[in-house]
């Protein structure tokens, strides 16, 4: 009997959210839908945290998606926009947790070398890297979908691994999920 499940993967921004679906059936994955929520139209940034709130709910009633991938805000030299991002991302990931919906980040250097294999990638390469993966017929003009997208094979590929220190809330649950490397 092959197994089925639904990734969500969001690209968390206060201009663009990126977002990619996909279903793995056994060890195989498909593409779903990929698209953008365009929020660069509106100045209100508390409109904006609630618009990505109420469409990430949207994409889980759809979709009804078993796991949640987040690309983690990247610390630049601006620490607004470090923030920003950082409450565009809580946001999303508070939508897939009030949905009882297991939420995984990953840092953008994780997504690119999960996709490419090449952990400074540009944009333009996970995307090309994706639509030979995924058999996609076409590219969509901005790459935030395709980073959404990326987020969600990037989650497909570390399944069932551990995946840093993010899942850990401390020794005694580092110990439980790797029984295995403890010396007793």
């Amino acid at each position: 009997m092959k197994t089925e499940k639904i990734i969500l993967g969001v690209d968390p921004g206060t201009s663009i959210m990126g977002f990619g679906i996909i279903k793995v059936v056994g060890k195989k994955m498909e593409f779903v839908q990929m698209n953008e929520l365009i929020l660069k139209k509106y100045s209100d940034p508390y409109v904006k945290l609630k618009l990505i709130f109420e469409r990430t709910i949207e994409l889980i009633d759809t979709y009804h998606p078993d796991e949640m991938a987040l690309e983690a805000p990247f610390f630049g030299k601006n620490v607004q926009s470090m923030l920003k991002l950082g409450r565009a991302q809580g946001v999303a990931m508070a939508a897939g947790l009030s949905r009882d919906i297991p939420v995984t980040e990953y840092a953008p250097l994780k997504i690119k070398m999960a996709i490419t294999g090449n952990g400074k990638s540009s944009k333009e390469q996970v995307a090309l890297m994706l639509k030979s993966l995924l058999n996609l017929k076409t590219l969509p003009k901005n790459l935030d979908a395709t980073d959404g997208l990326a987020a969600a094979v990037c989650h497909f590929y570390n399944s069932g691994r551990t995946v840093g220190g993010k899942n850990y809330s401390g020794w005694a649950s580092f110990v439980k999920q790797n029984e295995k490397r403890v010396k007793k």
